[in-house]
This record gives structure tokens, C-alpha cells and sequence, in this order.
């Protein structure tokens, strides 16, 4: 009897066939094998640009943080300085604040027309630009809306002209709104971003294989154009600071301007009234005449119908008892 135990060879044989009559079963578990134990590509990536980052000079002396990539990324394990903890200043860097102004103003006037245009000119000639020009009703009682933006400096005189055009100024407000720390966080939050981005390049530069830069340069372009984005929402709020909206109405009826009349009685104003009204009421007539002529087609040969019947019946003869 052949002993069992102490031959390796007949232990062993059983196993050896089942694996030559089972070869993709057994590729099924190697390849599951090496996926369970080999750590994800990810975490690889991670732990090197972690290294990277280490290694690079600490010179923003703000904290880090670990932040999460930016544009749905996933995390990229680096420490991205975060905005100071630090009190931001209360002035722009010139040591002013920053308010933008906006004007209204409601003129009754003579000319219409020519009043719009001589605000127009007048901004442009001062270095501002007209920004919308609305004219309604020229033939009855004309109206419009003159929007421009003036220097900032030349607010006040500009004003001043404006009102000389009118006849009688009926209303006019002056609204100021300070945009300083709107401003400074936003220079704040550019300097922050161009930091990142500088350690971004940084650590593209040391960058070996694809994957690791095709990372990097995906972080860079996001970061980029949010800075692209602040820097336009600086540039609009410097914009408005320096060269303050002035919106304008004018009209040759008070009763057309945006205001509420000072006076409860008041008789050019009412008469005014009542000549629309009984203007109203003559072209509602006019409207009524035309649509009863058009009409005449229909209700003429009618009525001339009912007129010869009705004498018809009149000259019939009575009849002789």
C-alpha cells in the first residue's frame, strides 16, 4: 500500500489537475488578487504630490489646509494656503474708501429733444459716455430717460448743469453705497489664488509622469479662472466708483416725471387734465363713427328693408265690412 503522507507527489497531483482542467478560473483569481492587495492609483498619486509639496519652501507664511481640487477634482493631498485669519484692511490701498454714487433726477423741461442731447454732450465732453437714451411720445406730451456716467470729480458740476436745463427741478436724490470691503476682499481673495497657482507651477515642474501633470495643469486652469473671474468684478466695481450713473427724466408735462406733486391743487395742471380728457373722449367717438360706417354695409340695407315693408303695409286697403 503505497503511503499517502509521505509522498508529496500524490498529495500534490490531485491539485495539479484541477488546475490544468480549470486555467481561466485560476486567471480569475490572480487577477482579483492583484487588484485587492495593489493600493488604488490614486492614493499613489496623493502620497507623491504630498512628498512634492513638502519639499517646496514655505514662503506665503499662511496656514495650509488640506483642500479638496477644485472643479469637482478629486483631492489632491496638497496644502493650499487658505485666506489669513487677519483683520483685512478698511481702506483700498490709496487709504480711501470706495463708493460708488448714483443720481436721479426729474426736470420739467421746454425741449425735450434738445435737453437729451446737451446731457449727452456734456458727459461725453467730461470723459463719461451716455449708457441708454429713451424718448416716449414725442407728439403729446414728450418724455424721456437719459442714463450716463460721469467722473466721479466732476459729479457735483455736472449736477449743477443739469439742473440750469430745467424749467423747474421736481425731484433729485443722491445715493451712495461703500464697496470698500467688497473691494479689499476681492484683492485679498486674488492674492490667495495666484499663491496657489504659483504652487501648482511649482510642483508641475518637478512632475514626472502624464497623469501627474495633466493633474496639475486641470488645478491651474480652475485656478485661473476664478482669478480671471475676481479680477473682472474688481475692475466693474472700480469702474463704477470712478465714473458715477446719473439717470435724468425729462418731460414737458409735470405729471409725467416720476414724483409726487408737492400741491393738491393746482389749475394748469388740472385744465392740462381736461383737455385729455376730452381729447380721450372725441377720439373714442371718432373710433365709434368709424366702426358704425364700416358697418353701414350691413344695417343700411336692413333698415331700408324694414322702411318699404312698413309702408307697404300702411297703403294696404282696409278690408269693406
Amino acid at each position: 500500500m503505497i503511503d499517502c503522507d509521505n509522498n508529496p507527489k500524490i498529495v500534490l497531483m490531485p491539485i495539479v489537475n484541477w488546475l490544468k482542467t480549470h486555467k481561466l478560473v485560476l486567471v480569475l483569481i490572480l487577477i482579483i488578487a492583484i487588484l485587492v492587495i495593489r493600493p488604488p492609483f490614486s492614493s499613489l498619486f496623493r502620497a507623491r504630490i504630498t512628498s512634492q509639496s513638502s519639499k517646496l519652501p514655505s514662503s506665503t507664511g499662511v496656514t495650509t489646509m488640506e483642500e479638496p481640487a477644485i472643479g469637482g477634482l478629486p483631492s489632491s493631498g496638497l496644502s493650499l494656503p487658505e485666506f489669513s485669519q487677519e483683520a483685512l484692511p478698511s481702506t483700498t490701498p490709496d487709504g480711501e474708501r470706495m463708493v460708488v454714487k448714483n443720481s436721479n433726477l426729474s426736470l420739467l423741461v421746454k425741449d425735450v429733444k434738445a435737453t437729451g442731447e446737451k446731457i449727452i454732450d456734456r458727459a461725453k465732453s467730461i470723459g463719461g459716455y451716455m449708457v441708454s437714451a429713451s424718448y416716449n411720445r414725442p407728439n403729446e406730451s414728450p418724455f424721456a430717460t437719459i442714463t450716463v456716467r460721469i467722473p466721479e470729480d466732476k459729479l457735483d458740476e455736472s449736477l449743477n448743469f443739469f439742473r440750469s436745463l430745467a424749467i423747474k427741478v421736481t425731484s433729485e436724490n443722491l445715493v451712495g453705497k461703500d464697496v470698500t470691503d467688497q473691494y479689499v476682499d476681492i484683492e485679498a481673495r486674488i492674492a490667495t489664488h495666484q499663491k496657489t497657482k504659483a504652487k501648482f507651477e511649482q510642483i508641475l515642474e518637478k512632475a514626472t509622469q502624464v497623469s501627474e501633470i495633466l493633474q496639475v495643469q486641470r488645478e491651474i486652469i480652475s485656478i485661473q479662472s476664478q482669478i480671471d473671474s475676481l479680477v473682472g468684478q474688481k475692475k466693474s466695481l472700480e469702474q463704477n466708483a470712478n465714473l458715477s450713473k446719473v439717470t435724468v427724466y425729462l418731460s414737458t408735462d409735470e405729471l409725467a416725471l416720476p414724483y409726487t406733486p408737492d400741491k393738491a391743487f393746482r389749475p394748469q395742471v388740472v385744465f392740462k387734465q381736461a383737455v385729455r380728457s376730452l381729447l380721450g373722449s372725441l377720439r373714442s367717438l371718432a373710433n365709434g363713427l368709424i366702426w358704425v360706417g364700416v358697418y353701414s354695409i350691413i344695417w343700411v340695407p336692413v333698415l331700408v328693408i324694414l322702411y318699404i315693408v312698413r309702408k307697404r303695409k300702411k297703403r294696404k286697403p282696409l278690408p269693406e265690412s
